[in-house]
C-alpha cells in the first residue's frame, strides 16, 4: 500500500522529446504519470516535441510499448524541426506546475540543456541539474571525474584513433560507443581490428564524439541512488552478448536479479563507488550507475545515468521494489527529493 501524500501537487512529466530514446522515454514518462496520478496528484504529460498530450493520444500510446529498434533518423529530424524548444516555457501546464517530472532520456533531455532552460523559467524539477547532467551525458569527461574521486573505470581512447593502437592500449575485444548517448544506442561489441572503423563510423551516426572503452568480461552491476541512499545492488544477465537496446526493453530479453548475489563487503564496496560516483558528477535526485566486476572482484564504473528509465522493465524501479519502495512512492520520492533540493538552495 502507497502511503497517502502530504500534499496534492501539480505535476507536469515532460517525455517523449528528440532523442533516440524517445520511445523510452514516453513509455518511462506515461508509467510515472500513472502512478503519480495514483498517489492524488494532478499529472499533465508533456512531449517537448509536440506539446501537451491529450488523454486520447495518453491512451494510444500505453498500448504501444517500447519497439526493438530506436525511431530512425528521419523521425527524430522531423521532430525536431517542430519542437517547442523554449516556447515550452509558456504553457501554462509547465509554467505554473509545483514541479516538473523529467522523464526526457538522452540528447537535450538529459544533457543538461533542459535543466538550463528550466532553471532559466525558476521552474523546481526532477533530478540532478544543469551541470551534473552534462558531466554524466559526456562519458569522457564522466571518467575522468570517476578516477579524480578514486572509482575505477575501464581504460579508454577518443576517435579518431588508428585501430593498430587501439588494439595495442585497449586490446580486444573493444567497446565503441557514442560519447554522448543511452540506452546502448549506436554501441558496438568490436571483435577484431578490421572491425573497429566501421563501429566508430555507426557511433559517429548518433553523435559528434566516440568513445573507445576497453572490454570488461565479467558481471554486470547497477547500483540505484536515490537521494543519500544507495539502493540494492542489481545483477543483468541479458540472453544477448551485451545488454543492448533490444535487451533493455524487450520482454524475456534479459534476466535482472535485485539484490544481486554478493558478499556483504561487496555489496558495500559497490554501494560505496555508486555514491562516490554520484558526488564526483555533482548529481541530485538519483541516478544509476552502472559497474563491471572483473574476474578478481574489482568494480569498474561504466557510467551514471541522470535519467534512468522507469519502464516496467527498467532497472531503477526494481532496484526500489527490492528495497520495499513501491513504483508510485519511488515516483513521489524523486518529486519530493527536488521540492527538498530547490528549498535548501533558497
Amino acid at each position: 500500500m502507497n502511503a497517502a501524500p502530504s500534499s496534492r501537487l501539480r505535476i507536469a512529466v515532460l517525455l517523449g522529446g528528440t532523442s533516440p530514446e524517445r520511445d523510452v522515454s514516453i513509455a518511462s514518462g506515461l508509467r510515472v504519470m500513472l502512478a503519480l496520478r495514483e498517489f492524488g496528484h494532478a499529472v499533465t504529460p508533456v512531449d517537448p516535441a509536440r506539446g501537451v498530450m491529450t488523454e486520447r493520444e495518453i491512451h494510444t500510446l500505453l498500448t504501444a510499448g517500447v519497439q526493438r529498434e530506436p525511431p530512425t533518423k528521419a523521425l527524430l529530424e522531423c521532430l525536431r524541426g517542430g519542437a517547442l524548444g523554449p516556447l515550452l516555457g509558456t504553457l501554462p501546464e509547465v509554467r505554473d506546475c509545483d514541479v516538473v517530472f523529467n522523464a526526457l532520456h538522452g540528447g537535450e533531455g538529459e544533457n543538461g540543456t533542459m535543466q538550463a532552460l528550466l532553471d532559466s523559467l525558476g521552474v523546481v524539477y526532477t533530478g540532478s541539474g544543469a551541470l551534473g547532467s552534462a558531466l554524466a551525458m559526456d562519458k569522457d569527461l564522466s571518467k575522468v571525474l570517476f578516477r579524480a574521486a578514486g572509482v575505477g573505470t575501464p581504460d579508454w581512447m577518443m576517435a579518431p584513433a588508428d585501430p593498430a593502437k587501439v588494439v595495442s592500449t585497449l586490446g580486444l575485444p573493444v567497446i565503441v560507443k557514442p560519447s554522448k548517448q543511452g540506452s546502448t544506442v549506436g554501441l558496438t561489441l568490436v571483435k577484431e581490428a578490421r572491425a573497429i572503423d566501421a563501429a566508430v563510423a555507426l557511433a559517429f551516426e548518433h553523435d559528434d564524439e566516440v568513445m573507445l572503452e576497453e572490454f570488461i568480461p565479467g558481471r554486470e552491476l547497477t547500483v540505484g541512488v536515490l537521494g543519500d541512499d544507495a539502493l540494492p545492488v542489481g545483477e543483468i544477465f541479458p540472453v544477448n552478448e551485451l545488454y543492448d537496446y533490444e535487451a533493455k526493453y524487450t520482454p524475456g530479453m534479459a534476466r535482472e536479479v535485485f539484490p544481486a548475489e554478493l558478499t556483504g563487503a561487496a555489496t558495500t564496496a559497490i554501494q560505496a563507488r555508486a555514491r562516490a560516483a554520484f558526488r564526483a558528477l555533482k548529481l541530485r535526485g538519483y541516478a544509476r550507475i552502472d559497474f563491471r566486476m572483473a574476474a578478481d572482484g574489482t568494480f569498474l564504473c561504466l557510467e551514471a545515468n541522470t535519467n534512468p528509465g522507469l519502464t516496467n522493465l527498467s532497472l531503477l524501479p526494481q532496484a526500489a521494489a527490492a528495497a520495499g519502495i513501491s513504483f508510485p512512492d519511488l515516483c513521489d520520492r524523486i518529486v519530493r527529493l527536488a521540492m527538498r533540493a530547490t528549498e535548501e538552495h533558497r
